[in-house]
């Protein structure tokens, strides 16, 4: 995982990392294959939405469905959860939680503190996310901050495709493409499936784990970022291994990861509320709650 403070290794990375800059507004053109053929520009990624956590990144986001006076939910990694990260198998669900996140306006200004009233739902299993529930509604951060929220996409990223990475933690913004999928990534006890891989060119950090990963041809978040492989080790603490359909393990040192969103929103229905027995939804359960 990516750790939210490591050192000297950050303060290294930090320099050497592709980045966008405070402002961070990234253009990238699409590619051949992209989902958007016919769209002739891309949208500028800043920081609006994004919040910093006491040990990661986040997100104001939004599903297509939801509503103005819906409270808002923040998205982050299920691995930055304030009690300590879930462990394979465990789930999350109507978690009290009073934590504070730092609102960011587009040029990463700090607005102000959102804070939750829940944790509506996090897993480190499969996938790598924590969802809180806000005591805002939507309509009220932008009355007060002027400030919308993110939405999720409903469609499996593309390969090729340009994305950036906003880290409200760090102020910064990674931008570069997808490389691909991993078909199963492992992490210590963790796997997660059908992860996002990134292009060389972002080199994320401790500290970013949690920050939307933004199509920048749509604009919309297509995946949380949550790790990359630090220092060559198989499968270990802070060294993803891809695994294939075949069984075959590949270790990509400085490889970044991120964990797919677009299913998601399938399991969020009217008033934001989780229904993890809605059609199409794929998120794990909890044990007692598996049939």
């Amino acid at each position: 995982m990516n750790r939210p403070l490591v050192g000297t290794l950050a303060t290294a990375a930090l320099g050497a990392a592709t980045l966008l800059g405070t402002v961070g507004t990234a253009h990238a053109a699409p590619q051949d294959g992209d989902r958007h053929p016919t769209q002739k520009k891309t949208k500028a990624v800043d920081f609006a939405g994004s919040v910093a956590l006491s040990n990661c990144s986040g997100s104001v986001v939004r599903m297509p469905g939801s509503k103005a006076d819906d409270p808002a939910l923040v998205m982050s990694n299920g691995h930055c959860l304030e009690g300590g990260m879930p462990g394979a198998g465990e789930v999350v669900v109507d978690k009290p939680s009073s934590r504070s996140f730092t609102l960011l306006d587009k040029s990463a200004g700090k607005l102000g503190t959102i804070k939750a009233t829940k944790v509506a739902y996090a897993t480190m299993t499969d996938t790598d996310v924590s969802f809180y529930e806000t005591g805002s509604t939507y309509a009220e951060i932008e009355k007060k901050y002027k400030i919308k929220p993110l939405e999720l996409a409903t469609e499996h990223p593309t390969k090729g495709a340009k994305i950036s990475i906003v880290s409200g933690y760090w102020k910064k913004i990674y931008s570069c493409g997808i490389d691909g999928f991993a078909a199963t990534l492992k992490e210590g006890e963790w796997t997660w499936k059908d992860s996002v891989r990134y292009t060389p060119e972002c080199k994320i950090i401790g500290g970013t784990s949690g920050s939307p990963v933004v199509d920048t041809a749509t604009g919309k978040v297509t995946a949380v970022n949550n790790t990359t492989n630090e220092s060559g080790e198989k499968c270990t603490l802070n060294n993803p291994c891809e695994v294939d359909k075949n069984g075959k393990t590949t270790v990509r040192k400085g490889i970044g990861y991120a964990q797919e969103t677009y299913q998601i929103p399938k399991c969020f229905g009217e008033g934001n509320k989780l229904d993890l027995n809605a059609e199409g939804c794929a998120l794990p359960k909890p044990k007692a709650a598996r049939r």
